[in-house]
């Protein structure tokens, strides 16, 4: 079957713009915390767009919002896209929003060609990517993918105390958080289209990525306390100086991080609070936040391990008293293969050049590889620059990604079996 689907690039870029307006500052700078006003209001907004494309529409008690083309097999697994529409403190307007306009208007570019789907189709606006009220990103597809209990979602807090449950009902979400995981084969395939939040495509003027592996973090939070005293009076031998070794510990997750043996291994330490911060005094405790990454998940927990190792030997030979907690340790995610194998197709049959590349940056999409063959589709954005007010992509970049998006769905939609798609494996590594 031949689909041409037709894509609208001036309502997208509308829709876009009009979504910016909800917003607590001023564009354009976006900020769209979870539950807020503009955050409601959104909500609102995108899905009286999906009504008006006649999609089937529903919410879960976290807030997540299922809107589905139904297809002529209804009762198969259907095909998902989708992304999320938060935003942090000053960021930009198309981290997540493209994901989510693009996949409606890719649903709606379908419509207005004639094609039917066999599976349906089915766009997922997730709620809270971004860490930014209750701390923790990728709220949503986290529970989703059951890696998040409904306990431990109940017992969630932001900054003024508020619990998950109370700011939810408040927001008119009342349901069972048991039963937001989704059940076993809920789809049969996933696609996220992204902006690529990074130069590469750019750099290498390639017009889209399709990303084969996904790194995922993990966190790991380190409190010291040495001994203080007065900047003047503590002589050096006797000093057990916290934010000394602080410093050891900071370097030195850098230096595990390279010498990995991969490119794809990334380590910051991100967070540094020090007591008591004052000029004339000897810092006494200091806590660390540390992030490391990678696409392979051994190699990644390797460095942990190096890191975890070196904090005891720099606090053993300093005297300093320490502990180690681990926040997350979420496993990478591997694209599917029959998703890369649509995706190409697609790209092909546009005349479209791609790049196989890793996303280094996590997405909801990292949780949804745990439930369904998942995979993304990146397209360029300005210098690479992402959570900012400047952050953008061009129009023509989001209508090809729009485009190809659209018939990577029609693929999935008509394919009967799995299996089907599963012939002549695409390359997974970079």
């Amino acid at each position: 079957m031949i689909v041409r689907p037709l894509v609208d690039q001036e309502r997208i870029i509308r829709e876009l713009e009009a979504l910016a307006e909800f917003s607590d500052t001023p564009k354009p700078a976006i900020t769209r915390i979870l539950f807020t006003k503009p955050d409601l209001e959104a909500r609102a907004y995108l899905k009286g767009l999906c009504e008006e494309a006649g999609l089937q529409l529903r919410e879960d008690a976290l807030g997540n919002i299922f809107a589905r083309w139904e297809g002529s097999a209804p009762d198969l697994p259907a095909v998902g896209t989708g992304s999320h529409f938060d935003a942090i403190p000053y960021a930009g307007m198309y981290d997540g929003t493209v994901g989510v306009l693009g996949g409606l208007e890719a649903i709606r570019s379908l419509q207005r060609s004639g094609f039917k789907p066999y599976r349906s189709i089915e766009l997922l606006i997730f709620t809270a990517e971004e860490p930014t009220r209750f701390g923790i990103g990728c709220l949503g597809s986290r529970a989703l993918a059951g890696v998040l209990s409904a306990e431990s979602l109940r017992g969630l807090k932001d900054p003024e105390g508020r619990s998950l449950e109370e700011v939810r009902w408040e927001a008119g979400y009342m349901g069972r958080l048991e039963d937001v995981a989704l059940p076993e084969g809920y789809y049969s395939a996933f696609v996220e289209l992204h902006i690529e939040q990074g130069p590469v495509l750019e750099q290498e003027r390639v017009p889209l990525g399709i990303v084969t592996a996904i790194a995922a973090p993990a966190s790991l939070r380190v409190h010291l306390e040495g001994v203080g005293g007065h900047a003047g009076t503590v002589l050096m031998p006797d000093r057990r100086d916290a934010l000394c070794a602080a410093a050891e510990i900071i370097l030195g997750v850098e230096a595990f991080a390279k010498s990995s043996g991969s490119i794809n291994t990334v380590a910051t330490t991100g967070f540094c609070e020090v007591y008591p911060n004052a000029v004339n005094s000897v810092p006494s405790r200091v806590r660390l936040e540390i992030d490391i990454r990678d696409v392979e998940q051994s190699r990644r927990d390797q460095v942990i391990r190096n890191v975890i190792q070196g904090v005891e030997q720099v606090c053993t030979r300093r005297e300093i008293k320490y502990s180690v907690e681990i926040i997350n340790i979420d496993p990478p995610a591997k694209a599917g293969s029959e998703v890369l194998k649509a995706l190409v197709a697609a790209c092909s049959e546009a005349g479209v050049r791609f790049k196989l590349m890793v996303s280094r940056a996590y997405h909801d999409s990292l949780f949804m590889a745990r439930i369904a063959p998942t995979a993304m589709l990146f397209i360029p954005c300005r210098e690479g620059i992402s959570h900012r007010p400047d952050e953008y992509a061009a129009p023509e970049d989001i209508a090809r990604g729009t485009y190809v998006l659209a018939l990577t769905l029609a693929k999935l939609s008509l394919a009967e079996d799995k299996a089907a798609l599963k012939e002549d494996p695409v390359l997974l590594d970079e």
